[in-house]
């Protein structure tokens, strides 16, 4: 039996209402999509996603499950904790620009192995130059904001670089005109290992 598609989801407010609906559902283990192929055969012809979440490659957190999404509903991009380049602010672009997504979501996580390497790092003076230096070279402003002395600096850093990321997306060209005229939402959101909870920052 296929799938009926869901029909765009056109503000932010519904969006965002579909992603907190679906992490409640998700923890509360009443999940209502899985990976069925039925599925992914009837969004094969097209998309109509109404967020695009951009996330960690943290295997511990699959962005599609933890909001419990379906084939079409969501696109995803990560990066070790979200760090920013080119690519990824041009894929956040097309995905509002092209795919008319009304909502980003920037995913931050507890215990972000990113961070704690960056924390590290700073302390002991050690970064490279290398790609994983150019990690913590992203990731250093967000840890020196909360005090590299502080001895909770990664976790408060994580939350820090979460509003740093978001901050940043809001004044993308593609991503701040659709701001002003109230067609797309930028939000940022923490997602904790142990619960399975987004607790969302704004």
């Amino acid at each position: 039996m296929a799938a009926i598609r869901e029909a765009q989801v056109i503000t932010p407010a519904e969006a965002y209402s579909k992603l907190i609906t679906g992490n409640k559902r998700f923890v509360y283990g009443n999940p209502r999509y899985g990976h069925d192929v039925n599925l992914a055969a009837a969004t094969a012809s097209g998309q109509q996603p109404h967020s695009l979440v951009l996330g960690c490659i943290d295997s511990r957190v699959p962005l599609e499950a933890i909001f419990d999404q379906s084939f079409g509903s969501i696109c995803v991009a990560r990066s070790g904790a979200h760090v920013l380049d080119r690519s990824l602010i041009g894929s956040a672009g097309f995905a509002v620009a092209s795919l008319g997504v009304s909502l980003v979501v920037v995913v931050g996580h507890k215990r972000c192995g990113a961070v704690n390497a960056t924390v590290q790092a700073l302390r002991e003076g050690t970064v490279s130059d290398d790609e994983v230096g150019y990690l913590v070279e992203q990731l250093a402003p967000a840890v020196r904001e909360v005090g590299l002395d502080d001895e909770d600096a990664a976790e408060k850093a994580i939350r820090a670089h979460v509003i740093r990321t978001t901050e940043r997306l809001r004044k993308v060209e593609t991503i701040a005109e659709p701001i002003a005229a109230g067609k797309l939402n930028v939000v940022g959101a923490i997602y904790d290992l142990d619960s399975g909870w987004v607790e969302f920052l704004s």
